[in-house]
């Protein structure tokens, strides 16, 4: 799975903002950014909408697709975790850009401004905020428009140590793995891959395992 960090902080903080500068600066060093936002209600459900009525039929999934976009809708549990939304980008990007999920596992940025209220209290993961003004915390500080050392952090941080990496999901649940079973798994299916008839250079390899019940 591609690594995530997640953007949180207070109403009319700059979040988007934030992440609008993230995504065009790492955009700009090469790599491929994916974003995902948290909110409180989704409102695609039109009654009028051929989608809408294939997910009432019974559907799992639907996607509306046209000559250049795609947009998927897929009903899930009040309880899903951040890493089973994130599988569903796939393992292509090199960083997943988050909007809220201030509760999540995943390590957090949080934006601080002046007049929005006191920073955040009880955050799990936080490694860094984003302010406008000095404050008394032992949390790594930047100044809200160093977007440039920001990025920085994310790069050395999280994308390069995780440009080469395995994912593993069993039943849907994503495995968290040693180095030695890493390796192990990386190995087998390099060696497999790399011997049939037709395959060259192996640069992304993707492996999909069904079985009866």
């Amino acid at each position: 799975m591609p690594p995530i960090i997640s953007i949180i902080g207070n109403s009319k903080s700059g979040k988007t903002t934030l992440i609008e500068k993230l995504v065009r600066e790492l955009k700009s060093r090469g790599y491929k950014i994916a974003t995902l936002k948290h909110a409180q209600d989704i409102t695609f459900d039109d009654t009028d909408r051929d989608s809408w009525r294939h997910i009432q039929a019974g559907s799992e999934a639907t996607a509306v697709v046209s000559p250049d976009k795609m947009v998927l809708t897929k009903p899930v549990a009040s309880d899903i975790t951040l890493d089973k939304i994130v599988s569903l980008f796939g393992e292509e990007y090199d960083i997943i850009i988050t909007e809220g999920f201030k509760q999540g596992n995943a390590p957090k940025i949080e934006v601080h401004r002046r007049g929005t209220g006191p920073p955040l209290i009880g955050i799990k993961k936080l490694i860094a905020i984003a302010t406008d003004e000095p404050l008394e915390t032992r949390t790594r500080q930047f100044d809200l428009n160093d977007i440039k050392s920001i990025a920085n952090l994310l790069e050395e941080g999280f994308i390069l140590p995780q440009r080469e990496r395995l994912s593993l999901y069993v039943n849907n649940t994503l495995i968290t793995l040693g180095t030695f079973p890493r390796e192990f798994i990386t190995n087998v299916l390099m060696a497999m891959a790399s011997s049939l008839k037709g395959v060259g250079r192996v640069n992304y390899l993707q492996v999909f395992l069904k079985k009866s019940d």
